[in-house]
């Protein structure tokens, strides 16, 4: 008895409507595409980095047409003109000693080093009013010393610059060619013991704040042997059920969710449990558990990736097992669509 051709095409038509329905409805679970795009172009250590270099040259220009000068730290070896309002005998232009001393008349010797203009000027008409009634005095540098800044760690040009006039950190940084696609957050400043006596530190600078929330006040000015180092950021790892398992930097402050669309999202047959394993200082792991759907749902808070973790999305047996099976009756489909 032969089979009825028109049954044939029909059952046939049925089969690959079902499939294609079946692969709509599994393509609409996943996350869009160009969600995932923005997230990992906004997130992945280039697109960070350039996000923080607009900013970089940005707040560089807009420091650029300020006035620097005052809040400057004069040094040794700095040339600066002290004018006394109205009494020409006691202004004179001096060179800050070895020592960050300079001698005028009636004032003798002032520490003028660590001081800025305004505070300098301060000093002197504090030490002038034994002689003269309200006196008036301004600083100005006319020569600045030659003082040497280094740049370390993840920046495209990281060296020791020779560099003239008032600094900043911005400055620096600009000047080191910008951030890499490595670095962190975080910027140390070692600082040396300085010749107004104050001692060595370490300044910890928060590079987000300050150029993408704009704080100008961690762009602290730079001092003749300050070291910047920018440290590359930590990595995390994702393995599993991911469109694209591996390693990635952990550049800014990053979430599961924002790890998983890194990783391409999730894959047809992942299991929304997913695990994430974390080192607690000991060097043993502890094991945290989140559940993906719920936090896209907002009925759990996104978890914060930290440096080292290994984040695992588990494969679902069923769902491979069906996702095997719908391969399966899709290439049978398309075989007996062709004759064979």
């Amino acid at each position: 008895m032969r089979a009825d051709p028109k049954k044939s095409v029909s059952a046939i038509q049925m089969v690959l409507a079902f499939s294609a329905l079946f692969c709509l409805a599994i393509a609409s679970c996943a996350p869009g595409q160009e969600y995932q795009r923005v997230i990992t172009n906004a997130y992945s250590g280039k697109g960070r980095s350039n996000l923080l270099n607009s900013a970089l040259v940005k707040r560089v220009m807009i420091r650029g047409t300020l006035d620097s000068t005052r809040d400057y730290t004069l040094g040794p070896e700095d040339l600066i003109q002290i004018n006394v309002f109205r009494v020409g005998a006691l202004s004179d232009t001096v060179r800050i000693s070895q020592t960050g001393m300079i001698e005028l008349p009636l004032v003798n010797e002032v520490k003028a080093a660590g001081l800025t203009p305004p505070e300098l000027e301060a000093v002197i008409e504090r030490r002038l009013r034994a002689y003269i009634q309200d006196p008036v005095v301004n600083v100005f540098i006319e020569e600045y010393r030659s003082r040497r800044i280094t740049v370390l760690g993840a920046v495209h040009n990281p060296q020791v610059f020779s560099v003239s006039g008032p600094k900043y950190l911005l400055d620096m940084l600009s000047m080191a060619g910008g951030l890499t696609g490595e670095a962190s957050d975080i910027c140390y400043i070692s600082r040396q013991a300085g010749p107004d006596g104050e001692k060595g530190k370490t300044l910890k600078i928060d590079l987000n704040e300050l150029l993408m929330n704009g704080d100008t006040r961690l762009n602290v000015p730079v001092r003749s042997g300050d070291i910047i180092n920018i440290p590359p950021a930590g990595r995390f790892y994702v393995d599993g059920a991911v469109g694209a398992p591996g390693s990635f930097p952990l550049a800014g402050n990053i979430t599961l969710t924002q790890a998983i669309s890194l990783a391409k999202g999730l894959n047809y047959e992942a299991v929304k449990d997913i695990k994430i394993y974390r080192n607690d200082g000991s060097g043993r792991r502890r094991l945290l558990v989140a559940n993906y759907d719920s936090i896209l749902s907002g009925k759990s808070p996104d978890i914060y990736i930290k440096d080292k973790d290994v984040i695992i999305v588990p494969t679902s047996a069923i769902k491979e097992f069906f996702k095997g099976l719908r391969s399966t009756v899709y290439t049978r489909s398309v075989a007996v669509g062709r004759g064979y």
